[in-house]
């Protein structure tokens, strides 16, 4: 319901009345929607004030991609570590910081190490995708760039119901995606990767793109 669309608990819970006219209401005038939703990613996502959200990297040639799997905590000298670096190259050694990598449009795009204000904005819709838009508009909002390393072959984003197609053949197929929501996660990943190796697919970065379902389609 409302601007933001949220459940009533969330707006009997986190809802503010910025207008100050004794009531907070979801529709209207924006300000208490607004103003609801920045105090539901401060309180429920622990926004930490004055910290990015995360920042475009570099990966070395022949990086095993199964690190980058959005899920595990490392520090950035762990990262560095292993040849990771800010996307100008400058060492991101010496920060007392964790982070998490992820390679949002695979092997050859951009690399992403993202911090815990990351995952404060996707508390509010568990979507990495999504949140990696809202942060990104964000940062071209206060005047920064695009991302440096373009997305591979400019291919387009995946339909829900053609990555929903890529698991529940993998699925037949043998492979394990954990489910078939439309949501790639560790599971799915692992599962592409392994088909792209059996199927001689370059690079077999566990991505599931239109080259991956075009070849699941070809084998039926």
């Amino acid at each position: 319901m409302g601007h933001t669309q949220w459940m009533p608990e969330v707006w009997l819970n986190m809802g503010v009345d910025f207008e100050g006219n004794g009531r907070i209401s979801p529709f209207g005038r924006p300000d208490d929607a607004l103003a609801g939703t920045a105090n539901y990613i401060m309180k429920r996502g622990k926004y930490r004030r004055g910290e990015p959200w995360g920042f475009e990297a570099r990966v070395p040639d022949g990086f095993d991609t199964q690190l980058a799997d959005n899920r595990t905590w490392r520090s950035l000298d762990t990262w560095a570590s292993r040849g990771v670096a800010m996307v100008d190259g400058k060492s991101i050694a010496g920060y007392d910081a964790e982070a998490r990598l992820w390679l949002p449009g695979g092997a050859g795009g951009p690399a992403l190490l993202l911090l815990p204000n990351f995952y404060a904005v996707r508390s509010y819709n568990p979507s990495s995708s999504y949140a990696l838009a809202v942060c990104h508009l964000g940062d071209r909002v206060m005047g920064e760039g695009p991302f440096v390393t373009p997305w591979p072959n400019g291919e387009r984003a995946m339909t829900l119901a053609e990555i929903q197609e890529v698991q529940v053949r993998l699925t037949r197929a043998g492979f394990d995606t954990g489910g078939t929501d439309g949501r790639v996660g560790s599971g799915t990943m692992r599962a592409v990767r392994a088909f792209q190796q059996q199927a001689g697919i370059e690079p077999a970065d566990g991505y599931p793109g239109l080259k991956v379902l075009n070849a699941l389609r070809g084998g039926r």
